[in-house]
């Protein structure tokens, strides 16, 4: 496990330099989630540090297997400045120990909602998962292991996340496409939605 994390911010690192702060986290019968934050000029980026550890499992199997299963990070990318985002740290550490708290396995396309504003005054409670392999490169593993992920999280209003539920997650990429959605904005307003 330790020797897959430091591989894990050794990639990490890599694609986003130096950290400027860390936070960790422990939940009651779960492995310590850390979060990274890195700034890049105006955008701060957050990335968990600790839910690859162990693989996730499909939540009907009767035993969870130690070594197979996918193996994912979170990122979260804002712009700097405009609102007080250091405060979704603990919300992304709740994302985080999702597989080993309630046994999601967290994908692409998927929803994740923490029932409350990320960050205060944030217009968003929940997120959009999506594909691995821009910011940050998969990490491979030796066999039999599957490669760490990096998924990017798109914060969600709560009529994106309806109307993803009804039409799915590439018809909302594709309306945030359309209108020219700053995903990074942490103030933006839900896309007109038809």
């Amino acid at each position: 496990m330790a020797e897959i994390l430091a591989l894990v911010e050794a990639r990490l690192r890599t694609a986003l330099g130096e950290p400027d702060a860390r936070a960790a986290v422990t939940f009651l019968g779960t492995d310590r989630i850390e979060v990274l934050r890195f700034i890049d000029g105006d955008v701060v980026r957050y990335a968990t540090l600790g839910m690859s550890a162990q693989p996730m499992s499909d939540p009907t199997a009767v035993v969870a297997d130690p070594l197979k299963g996918p193996r994912a990070e979170l990122v979260l990318s804002v712009r700097g400045g405009l609102a007080d985002t250091d405060q979704v740290l603990r919300k992304l550490a709740v994302l985080a120990a999702s597989p080993q708290v309630e046994g999601l396995v967290v994908a692409p396309g998927a929803s994740l909602d923490v029932g409350e504003p990320l960050w205060p005054g944030a217009p968003f409670t929940s997120v959009l998962v999506a594909e691995s392999g821009g910011l940050v490169e998969d990490l491979e593993l030796d066999e039999p292991l599957e490669p760490v992920r990096f998924l990017p999280l798109l914060p969600m209003t709560q009529n994106e996340a309806a109307w993803k539920r009804v039409r799915g997650a590439q018809e909302l990429q594709e309306k945030w496409l359309s209108q020219g959605t700053d995903l990074r904005d942490p103030l933006r307003r839900s896309v007109t939605l038809d």
